[in-house]
């Protein structure tokens, strides 16, 4: 089983500056992505992933949920992956 990686809606999101969230540059980012949508990205890249009901620690009042992708190389490598499959 490879490592559990988590992906937040907020990592995508292109209203966001880096600094409260925003992990992927704004050419790739995304007008209010969804969890629903980053999941259906990573099924896409034929990645194992599953929705879970949660919110980012710093947008902790926003419960957007969180995808839990198995996904062996780096988290960074992942989200720009994800963010390219996202429509």
């Amino acid at each position: 089983m490879d490592p559990e990686r988590i992906l937040y809606p907020c990592y995508f999101d292109r209203s966001l500056p880096r600094s409260k969230g925003r992990r992927v540059p704004a050419a790739m980012a995304q007008e209010n992505p969804t969890a629903k949508a980053i999941h259906k990205a990573a099924k896409r890249l034929g990645l194992s992933a599953r929705i879970e009901e949660a919110s980012h620690p710093g947008h902790w009042l926003k419960k957007e949920g969180r995808i839990v992708v198995e996904y062996k190389g780096s988290k960074e490598e992942l989200i720009r992956r994800v963010a390219g499959k996202i429509r």
